[in-house]
């Protein structure tokens, strides 16, 4: 695989996802407010939405994201409880993660796609 001349490394693409970046230039401001993201980048026009369910990969990354919080979580409170293991109490706190995480990860989760797939396009040449 051949990487374009001058395409940012991987860290730095992750770095612009993590941070609501535009992959292709790193600017900012992607977002008009929390859960509407803006059709085009407004520093070099990269349009996001490059096809009809592009954001179920966004899906699908925060659907990951929280389910691996809740997996560490969940491991960790077992691994400190066990045998006498608080089933009520983990519950209370597990729970709220399980709905509240994908609505708090939500921006993040969209431009941490637009990392993956930019990346891999770009890489594949397409």
């Amino acid at each position: 695989m051949t990487v374009p001349e001058g395409f940012p490394g991987s860290a730095t693409l992750l770095w612009r996802g993590a941070t609501k970046h535009c992959p292709r230039c790193g600017g900012g401001h992607l977002f008009h407010h929390y859960f509407t993201m803006k059709p085009d980048c407004p520093t070099c026009g990269l349009h996001f939405e490059r096809e009809e369910g592009y954001w179920v990969g966004a899906l699908a990354v925060n659907i990951a994201f929280v389910f691996a919080i809740f997996t560490v979580a969940f491991v960790l409170i077992l691994a400190f409880t066990i045998p006498d293991v608080p089933v009520v109490p983990i519950l209370a706190v597990l729970v709220p993660v399980m709905v509240i995480g994908p609505v708090f990860f939500y921006p993040w989760s969209k431009t941490l796609w637009m990392f993956i797939d930019y990346g891999f396009l770009q890489r594949i040449g397409s």
